[in-house]
């Protein structure tokens, strides 16, 4: 049976750069994983006064979606060299109540991209720290960082039409179901 893995997207954009690739790793990992997009930049900006009064049923809602999950994939764009602030956001969200946050002991890896030469790398390494002390279990390697992607990089199935790409993307979803699976 594949796992579910639960795709957190930095990009609110309806057909962003970031979910056109997040689509990508989806169908070079077949049916070895299950993906399940969940919607982040509708949450309510976290408070902590809420957590103890009046919580949130959107945050909870997340929270379980999350936690029905076996892994996690995070998809991001790199926005003034860090983290766009719907994924911050969730992450603030997921990390609590203190003790019980929902990236804990979960297989994680962190996808980022620019339409410049970097590839996000910013975002890729902030995102890494933040998961690292929420106690997420982070994939070392491959690191994943597409720079100079365009629209063009995509077919109109969803898969990448550029050599290059198709072979990162692929090697990448390989490596992260064989390692989604390790954890398990």
């Amino acid at each position: 049976m594949p796992r579910t893995i639960a795709v957190l997207r930095g990009s609110p954009r309806a057909d962003s750069l970031t979910k056109r690739l997040a689509r990508a790793i989806e169908l070079a990992a077949g049916d070895r994983l299950t993906f399940r997009d969940i919607e982040i930049h509708d949450l309510p900006l976290y408070n902590p006064d809420h957590e103890k009064d009046s919580p949130h049923p959107q945050w909870d809602a997340f929270r379980a979606a999350v936690k029905g999950c076996d892994g996690i994939l995070f998809v991001s764009p790199e926005w003034n060299r860090s983290v766009p602030g719907g994924l911050k956001n969730a992450i603030d969200i997921g990390s609590r109540p203190y003790g019980q946050g929902v990236f804990q002991k979960k297989p994680t890896a962190v996808v980022t991209q620019s339409t410049g030469g970097t590839g996000g790398f910013g975002c890729n390494h902030h995102l890494r720290q933040s998961l690292v002390h929420l106690d997420g279990i982070v994939l070392g390697q491959p690191e994943m960082y597409v720079g100079n992607l365009a629209p063009g990089k995509f077919g109109e199935d969803g898969r990448p039409t550029d050599d290059g790409l198709a072979k990162l993307i692929d090697g990448f979803a390989g490596t992260f179901a064989d390692w989604v699976e390790k954890q398990a």
